[in-house]
């Protein structure tokens, strides 16, 4: 077995939110191998809501990238070449429960999964970066947070949006003194965490004042670990 990939986890924000924004996508293609890498935005979390698509045109194709994007409620196109080409996959945020339904219908999650084991760059944002990891903590249900099991190329718990929804971190808080949360990552929108080869690697903040945290759960004492972060 060679060298895993890169996993990028934004925890919210971006050219989804500012099509003009490029901090953190510049970020994501500087990491690639590739002079001109091929990015491959999937947005089937937000059911590939049209707007996001032309939010994504509009920042990469500015950027020094070759990009396109996956639908998979239109006709689908042959997934393995488009995958096998692409050296950055980027996913959408929205509902993480129903992409993943919808991607192991079509077997997807495992071409992600050899993708990973082929060295390239996964990322994305909220579902986007919660459903590279062992277990998310979703908004998937109208109700409440939830945990749900995720695709598990990471291990431990991610949450996103952790600052900017005001009941997300006592959720959180919550469900790892209840048990219900394994330990791991809440990341602020407008920061990010990296991962190399399976390890943490850096914490990256985009937006002022965004940070990453370690949270796990100790005889009923949680321990929020601010991450050293890096300024791009």
């Amino acid at each position: 077995m060679g060298e895993l990939g890169q996993i990028i986890a934004i925890g919210g924000g971006g050219f989804g939110r500012n099509p003009k924004h490029n901090k953190i996508e510049n970020y994501i293609l500087s990491q690639s191998d590739s002079k001109i890498p091929n990015i491959v935005f999937i947005p089937t979390a937000s059911a590939e809501d049209k707007g996001y698509i032309v939010n994504f045109y509009s920042c990469f194709s500015k950027l020094k990238c070759s990009p396109s994007h996956i639908n998979f409620f239109q006709r689908t196109p042959r997934l393995d070449s488009i995958i096998n080409q692409a050296d950055i996959i980027y996913v959408g945020g929205g509902n993480t429960k129903s992409m993943l339904a919808v991607w192991r219908e079509w077997k997807f999650d495992g071409l992600l999964k050899k993708a990973y084991q082929n060295g390239k760059v996964l990322c994305g944002v909220s579902a986007g970066a919660i459903c590279w990891f062992s277990q998310g903590i979703t908004d998937s249900w109208a109700s409440n947070l939830n945990t749900m099991e995720c695709l598990g190329f990471l291990d431990g718990m991610a949450c996103p949006h952790y600052q900017e929804e005001k009941d997300r971190r006592p959720s959180v808080h919550g469900m790892l003194k209840k048990g219900s949360s394994m330990p791991g990552y809440a990341i602020d929108g407008g920061a990010a965490v990296h991962f190399k080869n399976g390890k943490y690697y850096r914490s990256l903040q985009f937006y002022p004042d965004s940070n990453v945290y370690h949270v796990s759960c100790d005889n009923q004492t949680i321990n929020e670990n601010k991450m050293e972060m890096i300024k791009l």
